[in-house]
């Protein structure tokens, strides 16, 4: 069972994360977070009941493209693009080329985990 692991922290301490590592100075340590949202409404946003409905449509039936999915979610095809590319952003959704330039979803984690802070995370170290 493959876990995407989820964090929520500011924008301003995921930019100077970003930059620690950058520059060398932080090292990620195994089992940290790798995907970050700015609060619990927006990873709740993204991770919807319905969007978990359709994340369990995409890993069981293997759709060959977006209109193959929208055919199965009873969805737009615009509306799913939009909701696929915000979950691959977050690394929920893969789209990949398929045959004549298609793009075909695939659901790469079968687990997420969220980590939540209840004091203020500190900047990271090295």
């Amino acid at each position: 069972m493959k876990t995407l692991r989820i964090g929520i922290a500011s924008y301003g301490w995921m930019k100077a994360r970003t930059m620690a590592i950058s520059r060398g100075e932080h090292k990620p340590a195994r089992g940290e977070p790798t995907v970050w949202f700015t609060s619990i409404e927006s990873f709740a946003k993204v991770l919807s009941e319905r969007n978990r409905e359709l994340l369990a449509l995409i890993a069981r039936e293997k759709p060959d493209s977006l209109t193959a999915l929208a055919a199965l979610a009873g969805r737009s095809k615009s509306n799913l693009s939009r909701t696929l590319k915000t979950m691959s952003r977050y690394g929920l959704v893969e789209l990949k080329q398929g045959q004549r330039g298609t793009l075909v979803p695939q659901v790469p984690y079968s687990q997420v985990r969220l980590d939540v802070s209840l004091i203020a995370p500190r900047q990271p170290t090295a």
